[in-house]
């Protein structure tokens, strides 16, 4: 019913063969019902603003990667798995400080007095997600020919985005690399992560320093430790600033439990089973669509959607730039709160959800990013607008972020250096022209466009020609009236292949 219900609301339908769609609240019952991959794809789907209403979308944010603890059989195998009869802890507390649908985290002491937060993977959970992917996939497959070109590959995206960011998130060593990788990535970030203890580590279990603090979201703690929001949220925005748009580095589940405060008001980022990387094509294209977003140049805006792929080559500009401007206008109105802006975006998007949005792969968890800290900034500041926060930052960081920090000489003379093979590239190319070997190589959005154009286009002429050769036949199946019925549904044919031409 879950994957039913989310296809009936992608494509806007009432009912499909009498069955309706699950509302909100039993939607998220039944997610939570299916366990860790049905919890975590709904995650991502959060985010999907043209693929859901504002009913489902606030029920999916609501969802927490909480789930009941393991069973004293199942973490008893675990813990052998993990440590077998080795003692390493003075004491390991086996109620779990926090289960969530991959593993779950205990307090535990080293040997040498270290405290320590010891991480367990579930028993089996790499079969179970295996699973699940395989149900995906199948559903999918059933559905994807009712969808639109368009949203056939933003779900496509979706799943495999998802796929490949859950089969790395159940395997705990590759955690201990993404933390290990952060503490040598972001040395001055001003962020605290958590020390490892490798030589514990494995695909099932990450020992690391046990960190004390408040969640982000405790609002009635902070402000009685009297600790400044404004400081806090602008030094997390900073620390993402950089992640994307500068070293396209980046922790992709910044949630508020991921998220300690210290009673100093030091930021503690904690679970590195979600990271991801970021092309430096598509940084430069998100720098783009922030800049020309404070610039409120909808032109450059449109422009800088399309090269992200976020929409189609054909989409009508003018129409697109309307909606950005009222969305604009929207978002920077500060007399506004954070519900009547989310209110008034809703109506903006419905005028243009005919649109042939689709989503790249790699845009699935920065858009994630996006809306968590966004959720973030609102539980404390009720105009937050993150986009102005980001552009000061980012003017600051412009130079590191398009790779000019430093090396702009090195630069110029590597272009130099290359004058030669440009000119030697300009010649094969007249030369491919003059004898008719010349390749053209098209960009997946032109493609995607091709296909799309051409799907519309020879889809009724299909179904005409198919409607003439049924009504050929029906002419000599020899019942009463065949001829008449046979020719009537020839002609409807006829027509349908007339009109497409």
């Amino acid at each position: 019913m879950v994957l039913l219900t989310v296809f009936l609301i992608i494509k806007d339908k009432k009912s499909f063969l009498l069955m309706k769609p699950l509302n909100p609240k039993r939607l998220k019952q039944y997610i939570y019902a299916l366990g860790a991959s049905f919890i975590k794809l709904a995650q991502v789907l959060a985010t999907r603003a043209d693929f859901f209403t504002e009913d489902y979308l606030e029920e999916l944010r609501d969802l927490h990667d909480d789930i009941p603890k393991m069973s004293k059989k199942d973490f008893d195998a675990v813990y052998k798995k993990a440590f077998g009869e080795n003692r390493h802890f003075v004491t390991f507390l086996e109620t779990p400080i926090a289960s969530a649908s991959i593993g779950q985290v205990h307090h535990a002491v080293l040997m040498n007095g270290t405290e320590v937060a010891v991480k367990l993977r579930r028993l089996n959970i790499e079969k179970v997600v295996n699973a699940d992917i395989r149900i995906l996939s199948l559903f999918n497959g059933l559905f994807k020919p009712l969808f639109s070109e368009y949203t056939k590959n933003s779900v496509e995206a979706v799943i495999a985005e998802f796929t490949d960011m859950i089969r790395k998130e159940v395997d705990l060593y590759a955690e201990l690399l993404n933390l290990k990788k952060f503490i040598v990535t972001y040395p001055d970030s001003g962020i605290r992560f958590p020390t490892p203890y490798e030589k514990y580590c494995s695909s099932d279990a990450l020992v690391m320093s046990f960190e004390h603090g408040y969640r982000f979201d405790d609002k009635k703690v902070l402000t009685r430790l009297n600790i400044s929001i404004k400081d806090i949220m602008g030094k997390l925005i900073y620390f993402y600033t950089q992640q994307m748009l500068v070293k396209g580095f980046f922790h992709a589940d910044p949630h508020p439990g991921n998220l300690l405060v210290t009673a100093e008001g030091e930021l503690i980022l904690l679970d590195f089973g979600m990271v991801k990387r970021i092309s430096e094509y598509t940084r430069r294209s998100i720098i783009e669509l922030i800049k020309s977003a404070n610039e409120r140049d909808f032109e450059t805006y449109v422009r800088a959607c399309k090269k992200l792929g976020i929409v189609a080559a054909d989409a009508p500009d003018a129409l697109l730039q309307e909606a950005a401007e009222r969305m604009f206008d929207i978002f920077s109105d500060e007399t506004l709160d954070a519900k009547s802006m989310q209110v008034l975006a809703f109506e903006v998007l419905n005028t243009v959800k005919a649109m042939p949005f689709k989503l790249p792969q790699e845009a699935i968890y920065i858009m994630r990013v996006s809306s968590i800290i966004e959720g973030l900034g609102t539980t404390y500041i009720s105009n937050f607008n993150g986009i102005k926060d980001i552009l000061p930052i980012l003017k600051e960081n412009l130079p590191k972020a398009l790779g000019l920090d430093g090396r702009m000489l090195d630069q110029l003379k590597g272009e130099v250096m290359e004058i030669p093979m440009t000119y030697k590239k300009i010649k094969k190319i007249i030369n491919s022209m003059s004898d008719d070997s010349l390749e053209i190589k098209l960009s997946r959005e032109s493609i995607d466009y091709i296909r799309e154009r051409s799907r519309i286009y020879y889809r009724p002429l299909a179904y005409g020609i198919l409607t003439m050769i049924t009504g050929f036949f029906i002419v000599f199946l020899g019942f009463e009236h065949s001829p008449l019925i046979g020719s009537m549904v020839f002609g409807a044919g006829l027509l349908k292949v007339i009109f497409t031409i």
